[in-house]
């Protein structure tokens, strides 16, 4: 006899893809490897999706935060775990692109593309230029023509050296044909203070840690690096729009899993991502808590982001001569 609940799991593993066998109670424990502390965008991610997956999957799913060496040490540790099916890592796209052309393989111990596999990209989020007030601009054309006539303004924050919004300011620089010094910063909380107290004349950083203060007026977000309007923050036109060509995409959050995981397992979980990713109130979560677009894309195609990506920023990073500390 079949029952409204067996129904039920019926139609759910269905929409999964997944077979009802493949969704029996396990006791054994997923593990989610993020590379940084608690309360972080990634880290949000992770825990947001833990707790979805642990009821689609029907079994427990935990969060381990290995922070330091810029995430490096989550992908050692993914590295070393078993192929099982029972470890994966939750990243920003700064692993697998920034780390690996800026790090030789003796110092990371790994490589992305060898030693990981793909599961899914989750979600994504805009880089911005945003300038402090007393610059009196409203649009990225009139922040060009600003520093131009002030050339002691020719400047950005970043959250730090060696990463995607530093490289995007050097790209933005060329564009525009004014050299912007860079200044870093520890993170994007002591750049979005010393921008709103006019400190830095401007900063380069993730839409979210700044969204909150140009809806409120106290900083202007004058352009979008990306090649079209972000969702997040439809009212703000790209640069690209505004006449300067510099297309830099987005940010955005992917899960690995150690090669050699079967091929099963991987697709059991990137599925329950694919479902979690679509609830009303992860969505939710996701776009009006964190500021961040849940952004699911397959293994196939977030693997053919990495390699744009590398093959994108390779030669910019190169012809920088930056060398992080190491």
């Amino acid at each position: 006899m079949i029952t409204r609940k067996t129904f039920n799991a019926a139609l759910l593993a269905g929409a999964l893809g997944l077979s009802l066998g493949a969704q029996a109670q396990s006791d054994q424990t997923i593990r989610l490897l993020v590379g940084f502390p608690p309360g972080g965008s990634t880290d949000t991610v992770a825990r947001v999706l833990a707790e979805k997956m642990a009821t689609v999957l029907k079994q427990p799913v935990i969060v381990e935060n290995k922070p330091g060496a810029g995430g490096r040490l989550a992908a050692q540790a993914l590295k070393a775990a078993q192929p099982d099916g029972l470890t994966y890592m939750i990243a920003p796209n700064a692993t697998p692109v920034f780390q690996a052309l800026l790090y030789p393989p003796a110092m990371l111990r790994y490589d992305m593309l060898q030693d990981f596999t793909p599961v899914a990209m989750l979600v994504s989020y805009p880089m911005v230029l945003a300038v402090g007030n007393q610059l009196g601009v409203r649009s990225a054309k009139e922040y060009v023509a600003r520093i131009k006539a002030h050339p002691m303004e020719a400047s950005f924050g970043t959250a730090g050296a060696g990463g995607q919004t530093h490289f995007t300011g050097l790209q933005l620089s060329k564009a525009i044909g004014v050299n912007l010094q860079m200044v870093p910063f520890r993170g994007n909380g002591p750049l979005v203070t010393d921008l709103l107290g006019g400190q830095v004349p401007a900063g380069i950083m993730t839409a979210g840690d700044i969204l909150p203060h140009h809806k409120a007026g106290k900083v202007q977000v004058v352009g979008v690096f990306s090649a079209k309007r972000s969702p997040l923050m439809p009212d703000v036109p790209t640069l690209m729009e505004q006449g300067i060509a510099i297309d830099a995409g987005d940010a955005w959050t992917g899960m690995w899993a150690p090669t050699r995981t079967p091929p099963a397992q991987l697709e059991r979980v990137q599925n329950a991502l694919k479902y979690a990713l679509a609830l009303p109130e992860v969505r939710d979560t996701l776009v009006n808590r964190a500021t961040l677009n849940p952004d699911f894309r397959p293994a196939a195609e977030m693997d053919a982001v990495v390699r744009k990506e590398l093959a994108y920023w390779g030669p910019v990073i190169k012809a920088t001569g930056f060398k992080p500390e190491q």
